[in-house]
Protein backbone atom coordinates (compact mmCIF):
# COMPACT_ATOMS: atom_id res chain seq x y z
CA UNK A 1 0.00 0.00 0.00
CA UNK A 2 1.19 3.37 -1.28
CA UNK A 3 0.28 6.89 0.69
CA UNK A 4 -1.39 8.98 -2.11
CA UNK A 5 -2.73 12.75 -0.39
CA UNK A 6 -1.74 15.52 1.16
CA UNK A 7 1.55 14.43 2.99
CA UNK A 8 2.88 13.21 -0.23
CA UNK A 9 4.26 15.68 -3.29
CA UNK A 10 3.36 15.18 -6.97
CA UNK A 11 4.35 12.10 -8.58
CA UNK A 12 5.86 10.98 -5.58
CA UNK A 13 3.47 8.18 -5.05
CA UNK A 14 3.67 6.57 -8.51
CA UNK A 15 7.37 6.75 -8.27
CA UNK A 16 7.35 4.23 -5.61
CA UNK A 17 4.63 2.39 -6.72
CA UNK A 18 6.85 1.55 -9.83
CA UNK A 19 9.27 0.61 -7.62
CA UNK A 20 7.27 -1.92 -6.20
CA UNK A 21 5.58 -3.13 -8.47
CA UNK A 22 9.05 -3.82 -10.58
CA UNK A 23 10.42 -5.57 -7.91
CA UNK A 24 10.99 -9.01 -7.69
CA UNK A 25 7.83 -9.25 -5.56
CA UNK A 26 5.80 -8.13 -8.41
CA UNK A 27 3.79 -6.21 -5.76
CA UNK A 28 0.13 -5.66 -6.81
CA UNK A 29 0.32 -2.04 -5.40
CA UNK A 30 -2.95 -0.09 -3.93
CA UNK A 31 -3.02 3.65 -2.73
CA UNK A 32 -4.66 4.43 0.33
CA UNK A 33 -5.37 8.31 1.57
CA UNK A 34 -8.34 10.63 2.14
CA UNK A 35 -8.99 10.72 -1.50
CA UNK A 36 -8.67 7.53 -2.78
CA UNK A 37 -10.87 5.17 -2.90
CA UNK A 38 -9.29 2.34 0.03
CA UNK A 39 -8.25 4.68 3.67
CA UNK A 40 -5.45 3.62 5.61
CA UNK A 41 -6.67 2.23 8.47
CA UNK A 42 -5.81 -0.80 10.51
CA UNK A 43 -9.06 -2.70 8.20
CA UNK A 44 -6.66 -1.85 5.09
CA UNK A 45 -3.68 -2.78 6.57
CA UNK A 46 -4.56 -6.48 7.09
CA UNK A 47 -4.48 -7.00 3.54
CA UNK A 48 -1.23 -5.48 3.03
CA UNK A 49 2.58 -6.75 2.85
CA UNK A 50 4.18 -3.65 3.20
CA UNK A 51 3.24 0.18 3.19
CA UNK A 52 5.10 3.04 1.81
CA UNK A 53 5.31 6.65 2.63
CA UNK A 54 6.46 8.59 -0.28
CA UNK A 55 8.17 11.95 -0.36
CA UNK A 56 5.96 15.10 0.29
CA UNK A 57 5.66 18.91 1.13
CA UNK A 58 7.96 20.52 3.70
CA UNK A 59 6.89 20.36 7.47
CA UNK A 60 6.43 17.27 9.10
CA UNK A 61 4.04 18.77 11.77
CA UNK A 62 1.54 18.97 8.69
CA UNK A 63 2.06 15.43 7.35
CA UNK A 64 1.75 13.77 10.84
CA UNK A 65 -1.82 16.30 10.88
CA UNK A 66 -2.91 14.96 7.18
CA UNK A 67 -2.67 11.49 7.97
CA UNK A 68 -3.86 11.23 11.02
CA UNK A 69 -3.76 10.09 14.73
CA UNK A 70 -5.94 6.68 13.87
CA UNK A 71 -3.60 6.04 10.76
CA UNK A 72 -0.71 6.83 12.08
CA UNK A 73 -1.41 4.27 14.84
CA UNK A 74 -2.72 2.00 12.55
CA UNK A 75 0.53 1.93 10.90
CA UNK A 76 2.21 1.54 13.58
CA UNK A 77 0.73 -1.60 15.02
CA UNK A 78 0.76 -2.98 11.76
CA UNK A 79 4.64 -2.83 11.35
CA UNK A 80 4.81 -4.18 15.05
CA UNK A 81 2.93 -7.22 14.07
CA UNK A 82 5.40 -8.32 11.08
CA UNK A 83 4.40 -5.40 8.48
CA UNK A 84 7.39 -3.90 6.28
CA UNK A 85 7.29 0.35 6.05
CA UNK A 86 9.13 1.73 3.44
CA UNK A 87 9.94 5.60 3.77
CA UNK A 88 11.24 8.02 0.97
CA UNK A 89 12.56 11.28 2.20
CA UNK A 90 9.61 12.61 4.20
CA UNK A 91 8.99 9.48 4.92
CA UNK A 92 11.83 8.83 6.58
CA UNK A 93 11.02 11.60 8.91
CA UNK A 94 7.81 10.43 9.29
CA UNK A 95 9.31 6.99 10.73
CA UNK A 96 10.22 9.53 14.01
CA UNK A 97 8.28 10.97 16.68
CA UNK A 98 6.57 12.70 15.69
CA UNK A 99 5.40 10.59 13.09
CA UNK A 100 4.96 6.42 13.45
CA UNK A 101 7.67 6.25 15.73
CA UNK A 102 9.37 3.28 14.23
CA UNK A 103 12.93 3.87 14.99
CA UNK A 104 15.41 3.66 18.09
CA UNK A 105 16.48 7.11 17.35
CA UNK A 106 16.02 9.92 15.67
CA UNK A 107 15.91 11.64 11.59
CA UNK A 108 17.39 15.19 11.11
CA UNK A 109 17.53 18.03 8.43
CA UNK A 110 20.64 16.86 6.63
CA UNK A 111 21.01 20.67 5.63
CA UNK A 112 21.69 21.72 8.97
CA UNK A 113 23.84 18.95 9.71
CA UNK A 114 27.57 19.65 10.19
CA UNK A 115 29.88 19.66 7.14
CA UNK A 116 26.84 18.91 4.98
CA UNK A 117 27.17 18.98 1.13
CA UNK A 118 24.20 20.69 0.61
CA UNK A 119 23.06 23.91 2.84
CA UNK A 120 19.45 25.04 0.75
CA UNK A 121 16.14 23.38 0.11
CA UNK A 122 16.71 23.84 -3.54
CA UNK A 123 16.25 20.53 -5.52
CA UNK A 124 19.63 19.09 -6.47
CA UNK A 125 21.62 16.00 -6.91
CA UNK A 126 24.07 14.89 -3.95
CA UNK A 127 27.10 11.91 -3.43
CA UNK A 128 25.97 9.05 -1.41
CA UNK A 129 28.32 6.22 -0.46
CA UNK A 130 26.04 3.42 -1.10
CA UNK A 131 27.73 -0.13 0.08
CA UNK A 132 30.90 1.30 -0.06
CA UNK A 133 30.44 2.69 -3.54
CA UNK A 134 29.81 6.37 -4.44
CA UNK A 135 26.52 7.27 -5.76
CA UNK A 136 24.71 10.89 -7.28
CA UNK A 137 21.13 11.00 -6.07
CA UNK A 138 18.39 13.33 -6.37
CA UNK A 139 17.86 15.35 -3.03
CA UNK A 140 15.46 17.57 -2.10
CA UNK A 141 15.73 18.43 1.86
CA UNK A 142 16.13 15.17 2.66
CA UNK A 143 16.98 13.39 5.85
CA UNK A 144 19.87 12.39 7.64
CA UNK A 145 19.14 9.21 10.27
CA UNK A 146 20.87 9.27 13.46
CA UNK A 147 19.98 5.51 15.22
CA UNK A 148 20.62 5.40 19.75
CA UNK A 149 23.88 3.38 20.31
CA UNK A 150 21.76 1.00 22.12
CA UNK A 151 20.16 0.25 18.43
CA UNK A 152 21.53 -3.12 17.17
CA UNK A 153 19.04 -4.29 14.30
CA UNK A 154 19.99 -1.29 12.08
CA UNK A 155 21.75 -2.22 9.15
CA UNK A 156 23.29 1.12 7.40
CA UNK A 157 23.32 0.71 3.46
CA UNK A 158 24.49 4.52 2.82
CA UNK A 159 26.31 7.67 4.45
CA UNK A 160 26.45 11.08 3.29
CA UNK A 161 30.09 12.48 2.51
CA UNK A 162 29.61 13.99 6.28
CA UNK A 163 29.15 10.11 7.70
CA UNK A 164 25.52 10.64 8.14
CA UNK A 165 23.36 8.05 7.53
CA UNK A 166 21.43 8.35 4.38
CA UNK A 167 19.72 5.45 4.31
CA UNK A 168 19.18 1.78 6.75
CA UNK A 169 16.50 -0.59 7.64
CA UNK A 170 16.03 -1.49 11.30
CA UNK A 171 13.64 -3.82 13.35
CA UNK A 172 10.38 -2.71 14.71
CA UNK A 173 8.68 -5.43 16.82
CA UNK A 174 8.63 -8.30 14.43
CA UNK A 175 8.53 -5.88 11.43
CA UNK A 176 11.12 -4.20 9.36
CA UNK A 177 11.77 -0.40 8.91
CA UNK A 178 13.10 0.80 5.63
CA UNK A 179 14.05 4.49 5.24
CA UNK A 180 16.48 6.77 2.87
CA UNK A 181 16.55 10.42 3.14
CA UNK A 182 17.37 11.22 -0.68
CA UNK A 183 15.55 9.94 -3.69
CA UNK A 184 16.10 6.52 -5.67
CA UNK A 185 13.23 6.32 -6.83
CA UNK A 186 13.67 9.51 -8.88
CA UNK A 187 13.85 8.77 -12.83
CA UNK A 188 15.06 10.52 -15.45
CA UNK A 189 11.84 13.09 -15.35
CA UNK A 190 12.51 14.44 -12.02
CA UNK A 191 15.92 15.66 -12.77
CA UNK A 192 14.88 17.11 -16.35
CA UNK A 193 11.79 19.26 -15.12
CA UNK A 194 14.59 20.69 -12.17
CA UNK A 195 17.42 21.35 -15.36
CA UNK A 196 19.50 19.18 -13.16
CA UNK A 197 22.13 16.68 -15.03
CA UNK A 198 20.93 13.42 -15.15
CA UNK A 199 23.64 10.98 -13.20
CA UNK A 200 22.28 7.56 -14.42
CA UNK A 201 19.50 5.50 -13.00
CA UNK A 202 19.48 4.87 -8.85
CA UNK A 203 16.82 2.24 -9.70
CA UNK A 204 18.66 -0.30 -8.35
CA UNK A 205 19.64 1.48 -4.70
CA UNK A 206 15.56 1.73 -4.68
CA UNK A 207 15.32 -2.12 -5.03
CA UNK A 208 18.25 -2.77 -2.45
CA UNK A 209 16.44 -1.02 0.16
CA UNK A 210 13.37 -2.36 -0.62
CA UNK A 211 14.80 -5.99 -0.56
CA UNK A 212 16.97 -5.39 2.39
CA UNK A 213 13.61 -4.25 4.44
CA UNK A 214 11.83 -7.10 2.91
CA UNK A 215 14.63 -9.85 3.92
CA UNK A 216 15.03 -10.12 8.07
CA UNK A 217 18.90 -10.77 8.71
Amino acid sequence: MVYRGPASCEGCPEAVARVLETSKYVFDVAYVGPGEAMQLDAASLERATLYAQPGGPDGVDEAVEAIGDEAIEAVRKFVSGGGRYLGFCMGAFLADDPGFDLIEGRTLAYTERPHAKVKNDEDTVTPVIWRGKKRLMYFQSGAAIQYKSSEKSAEVLARYPNGDIAAAVSDFGRGRVGIVGPHPEADKSWYDSEDLRYPGATDDLAQDLLETTMERR
